[in-house]
C-alpha cells in the first residue's frame, strides 16, 4: 500500500499541474500539493508499509503498468471530483467542460489499467475476471465514470448537478476500490490495487 501511495502522491501533482497549466485554475495547486504531502507523510509515518518482499502473485510482469495506470487514472480523476465539488456550488460551464476532458482521460486510463488487470489475473490466478470484491468495485467505478460520458455526449442531462454527482459518487465508488475494501478485509488476494 506504501508504494501505490507515494506513485499516487507523484501523480497527484503532475495531474495538478496539468489541470493548472491546461485551464489556470490556482487553487488546484494548492489542493494536489495538500493531498500528495498527506500521502508523502502518512509514508513516512508509517514504514512498515514498504515491505519489499511480494506474494507470487504480486510478482508479475503486469502488476507494475497495472498499479502505476491506475494510480495515474485516480489522481486524474480525483482532479474531475473536485472540479465536480466545485461545480456543484459555482455552476458554470467551465467546469463541466475542464471535467469532460479530465474523466475522459481519467476513463481511458482506468480502462487500460482494467485491461492490464485482467491480463495480471489471468496469468496470476488463472482467471481473467472473478467477480472478487476489487473487481466489482472496479467494475462499480467504471460503469459511474461510463454513465457521466454517456450523458455527457448525448446531452440528456437538465441539470449539471447530476454531471457533478456522479463525478463525487464515482470517486467515492473509486475510493472504496482503492482503499474501502482491503479496509473492510474484502478482499485476501491482493492489497496493492
Amino acid at each position: 500500500m506504501g508504494e501505490t501511495r507515494l506513485w499516487y502522491s507523484l501523480f497527484m501533482g503532475v495531474s495538478g499541474l496539468i489541470t493548472y497549466w491546461r485551464w489556470k485554475y490556482r487553487w488546484i495547486l494548492s489542493f494536489s500539493t495538500l493531498v500528495s504531502t498527506v500521502f508523502c507523510i502518512i509514508n513516512i509515518l508509517k514504514p512498515e508499509i514498504h515491505d519489499q518482499s511480494l506474494m507470487p502473485a504480486l510478482q508479475s510482469v503486469w502488476f507494475i503498468p497495472h498499479v502505476t495506470v491506475y494510480m495515474f487514472s485516480y489522481s486524474v480523476l480525483g482532479c474531475a471530483f473536485i472540479i465536480g465539488c466545485i461545480g456543484m456550488k459555482k455552476h458554470k460551464e467551465i467546469y463541466t467542460t475542464t471535467a469532460d476532458e479530465l474523466v475522459y482521460t481519467g476513463t481511458a486510463f482506468l480502462t487500460i489499467g482494467m485491461l492490464t488487470g485482467a491480463i495480471w489475473a489471468k496469468d496470476a490466478w488463472g482467471n481473467y475476471w472473478s467477480w472478487d470484491p476489487k473487481e466489482t468495485w472496479a467494475a462499480i467505478t467504471w460503469t459511474i465514470y461510463l454513465l457521466y460520458i454517456h450523458i455527457r455526449l448525448q446531452k440528456t442531462y437538465k441539470s449539471k448537478r447530476l454531471l457533478y454527482g456522479l463525478l463525487i459518487a464515482g470517486f467515492v465508488s473509486l475510493q472504496m476500490c482503492w482503499y474501502g475494501v482491503n479496509s473492510s478485509g474484502g478482499t485476501e488476494e491482493c492489497t496493492f490495487i
